[in-house]
């Protein structure tokens, strides 16, 4: 006689479960994503010649909350806003300029990061364990900063990129991922309450 246990159910990695959601509703929080996301790069602290926004926080999280497609989809939806003119990066910039200046390799590992971090959630790194989701928006972040510092090097020199494109931001970086992961946490405590 066998007493092992056959549930092999867990928490939805995120309260949004937008993986079994219509394809409206997932058009919906694309929608919504775009707009969070361009909210976030208006909160800025101008730098030279990077800013310290909150996209990298909003990236992130809209990662962990959506998963690793619906994620990435949604901030590569909207770097195609911005491109196409619509004032959604930090200070409100647009067109291909930022595609092709200081901030075009951050800019770039955004649907990279986002798809990263919605894998680690999907794998269990999410509010459930806000340690690991932690780890995990910490390690995107770094994984941006090392994308965006390389191609600054090109066009300012190494010393100079790690001196104005990635070292002013590992405090922020790790900052907004503990934001990010307290955040998943409680929406994973609300989620886990409203589900029993």
């Amino acid at each position: 006689m066998s007493y092992v246990s056959t549930d092999t159910s867990r928490p939805a990695f995120s309260p949004l479960d937008l993986q079994n959601a219509s394809l409206v509703w997932r058009g919906l929080a694309v929608l919504l994503g775009t707009g969070i996301l361009a909210a976030s790069s208006y909160i800025e602290v101008p730098m030279v010649p990077v800013p310290i926004t909150m996209q990298t926080f909003a990236v992130t999280l809209i990662g962990a909350l959506y998963g690793w497609r619906l994620g990435a989809a949604t901030v590569v939806a909207w770097l195609v806003e911005a491109a196409m003119g619509m004032p959604v990066l930090a200070g409100g910039a647009s067109g291909l300029l930022p595609f092709m200046g200081p901030t075009s390799g951050y800019l770039f590992s955004f649907p990279i990061i986002a798809a990263l971090t919605g894998f680690l959630a999907e794998k269990g790194w999410n509010g459930h364990r806000p340690v690991f989701a932690f780890v995990a928006m910490m390690f995107a972040n770094l994984l941006c900063l090392a994308t965006g510092g390389v191609v600054l090097a090109f066009m300012i020199g190494a010393e100079k990129a790690f001196l104005f494109g990635v070292l002013p931001f590992l405090i922020g970086a790790a900052l907004k991922s503990a934001l990010g992961a307290a955040v998943l946490h409680v929406l994973a405590r609300k989620g886990a309450r409203a589900a029993a």
